[in-house]
């Protein structure tokens, strides 16, 4: 007994050995790792910072305005001190004579040859252009497009040597929490540098293309058309706004994302103008309560509301219709589509899958232009002849309903030919007011088909519960523009 003892008292001491070298080995490894962490993150932004300022210039625009009439903004009209100051003002030269105004921004090179990106509201309405270089040499720049709805703008300039550009990054490989550098001339104090952090992803402020990177990094007036880069040099955004209840820098910046620019500028450097494909429909998101209306199992995709002539109705497109995929790609919401259509070529076929009566069709589109859509003028159709009917109300889902009737369309402002049910009373603890109808509302449809009566509504609400359905799905129209609201049945 006593060998067996002894042998395994000696096994033990290697034991406790190899575990303090296990655990000296990891303590080691995690000192190395965090050193090689220290290592990767730079102490100083100075050698990016002197690597791209080259390419960022400042941009001063002059515009001829009118001048001033009287002393409007100095003193009230009728005051005693008006004559006064016109005095004043014409003494110095001023009065109604034309001036210049001059306003500042910020841009950046994209190429030796002098294309220059900034914002279209840096350089809207100017006169002339003037552009700072970081060496401090200026040349005159002349306009080559402008997209207001991404508030984008291309100039050029010419000069005797090849110019000092940056590239643009792929915006959508940013993330939450990357460092990120804003290079611009703030208050017109000149070529400066602010860093921060990207602050949040795939923001909207206002317009159907928006796609910004909100950024802490600090954005004031003047910075506006210059660079948001990343920690390796390129631009993945171009700022543009800045939330502030007091016009400065608090922390919450937008740049719109590089890769919506990109798709501006190519555009805008081939043809002058942007060139964005079209439906031809008016489409709003699938709520919960209309997917089950319909028969959908999730709300997803972007319901049409109305379809107008061009592709989509060439293509046999309809009014209900829920668009489910667009040329490959499931479409989320609205918003997804808006964006995907217009960064399709124009005159390109594409396959669009919508959900129609309880099952997929699958349309070919051959998508128009957007630009040439908005600037047509609608022609108004000859309207038929229609028999005045003796207007029978009727209150249901809330709702205090007419058919239409000549003397209701003239008061509601709507086309001789339309057909359906005006809202004449809306009550005020119903679901159908919280859902945001009012009176002079107009149903054009009920469940998908249209309805001008009020036997046809009632025949549409015996469908859906006999259906099974628990909301019956209504297209509404204000001021006529359409959308389509489900309301519950109740019991």
């Amino acid at each position: 007994m006593q060998p067996k003892a002894v042998a395994q008292s000696k096994k033990l001491p290697s034991i406790h050995y190899v575990r303090a070298l296990w655990l000296g080995a990891l303590a080691l490894a995690f000192v190395i790792v965090q050193a090689v962490v220290a290592q990767a993150r730079p102490e100083s932004l100075a050698p990016l910072a002197e690597k791209i300022s080259p390419s960022v210039v400042n941009i001063t625009t002059s515009t001829v305005v009118a001048g001033r009439t009287g002393p409007q903004g100095i003193v009230p009209e009728g005051s005693p001190f008006e004559d006064f100051f016109r005095d004043f003002n014409d003494r110095n030269g001023q009065g109604d004579r034309p001036r210049r105004s001059s306003a500042l921004g910020s841009g950046f090179v994209i190429s030796e040859d002098g294309y220059i990106v900034t914002n279209n509201h840096v350089i809207e309405g100017a006169d002339e252009i003037l552009i700072e270089f970081f060496s401090g040499e200026e040349l005159p720049a002349k306009l080559v497009g402008t997209d207001p709805n991404t508030d984008i703008a291309l100039l050029k300039v010419e000069a005797d040597a090849p110019l000092p550009f940056v590239p643009f990054g792929d915006s959508d490989l940013s993330r939450v929490g990357d460092w990120v550098i804003a290079m611009g001339n703030p208050l017109g104090q000149g070529f400066s540098v602010s860093a921060g952090i990207v602050s949040a992803r795939n923001r909207a402020l206002s317009g159907s293309f928006d796609d910004y990177i909100q950024t802490d990094a600090a954005i004031n007036r003047g910075n506006s058309g210059g660079p948001l880069f990343n920690m390796n040099g390129e631009v993945i955004g171009v700022n543009t706004a800045i939330l502030s209840p007091n016009g400065g820098s608090i922390g919450i910046g937008f740049s719109m994302a590089s890769n919506v620019v990109t798709r501006v500028v190519d555009q805008l450097q081939e043809f002058g103008e942007t060139r964005r494909g079209w439906l031809g429909v008016r489409i709003q998101d699938v709520t919960p309560d209309i997917a089950e209306s319909i028969g959908m199992d999730t709300a997803t995709g972007a319901m049409v509301t109305s379809v107008q002539d061009g592709p989509s109705k060439d293509a046999g497109m309809e009014d209900g219709d829920v668009i489910l995929n667009f040329a490959g790609v499931d479409v989320k919401d609205t918003r997804s589509l808006v964006r995907q259509v217009a960064n399709s070529p124009v005159g390109e076929t594409v396959r669009v899958l919508v959900f129609r009566d309880g099952k997929t069709v699958t349309l070919k589109v051959t998508l128009g232009r957007r630009e040439e859509a908005e600037r047509a003028t609608p022609v108004a159709a000859d309207a038929p002849e229609s028999e005045d009917k003796e207007p029978a109300t009727k209150s249901m889902l809330g709702l205090t309903l007419s058919p239409l009737t000549d003397e209701l369309r003239e008061q509601l402002g709507v086309d001789g030919d339309m057909q359906g049910l005006a809202v004449t009373e809306v009550d005020e603890a119903a679901e159908a007011y919280e859902k945001g109808l009012r009176a002079g509302d107009i149903i054009t449809e009920a469940g998908q088909q249209k309805v001008s009566s009020i036997a046809d509504l009632e025949t549409r609400l015996a469908e859906v519960k006999e259906a099974g359905r628990k909301s019956l799905l209504l297209l509404v129209r204000r001021a006529g523009d359409p959308r389509f609201v489900a309301l519950g049945l109740g019991e």
